[in-house]
């Protein structure tokens, strides 16, 4: 019983690291979902919170692709959101859950320019709870590592 625990774990780890590999947000996407009202609000409102394997990669370097959606009209930017979806099918246009979009923080000094494409980037995943905004992914230390031209 031991022997087959140990190998389910081992089995178990190497396709989450593949899933990961391929597209980080089908393991972000692993979260509770709860609606409740909310007082300040004066509405019923959806929350999420993450399971064990995204909580698992709190603090871990990762590598995602997905859209920026720019908080202000610059074409230069330091802090953004990102979405696993284009601009009209995000989070904020109410098309997806927050557990499909981040806030980006680029390393210290860096900007990028806003692009419709997709884009891969790269940072250190910081899991939040009870982010009045109700997002709960953000990036930190980010970096751009390429654009994805269609």
């Amino acid at each position: 019983m031991k022997y087959f625990l140990i190998l389910f774990l081992i089995l178990f780890q190497s396709d989450v690291d593949a899933q990961l590999d391929s597209d980080p947000w089908s393991i972000l996407a692993m979260v509770d979902k709860e609606s409740k009202f909310d007082d300040m609000m004066g509405m019923i409102v959806e929350t999420a919170r993450p399971q064990a394997i995204p909580m698992a990669l709190n603090g871990k370097e990762l590598e995602i692709r997905g859209y920026i959606i720019a908080l202000a009209a610059k074409t230069e930017l330091k802090h953004f959101m990102f979405s696993r979806y284009p601009q009209n099918m995000c989070f904020f246009c109410g098309a997806a859950g927050p557990e499909s979009a981040m806030q980006v923080f680029l390393k210290s000094g860096d900007i990028i320019d806003y692009t419709t494409d997709k884009v891969v980037i790269k940072g250190t995943l910081n899991i939040q709870s009870g982010d009045p905004s109700g997002l709960i992914y953000t990036l930190k230390n980010a970096e751009l590592i390429d654009v994805i031209k269609p």
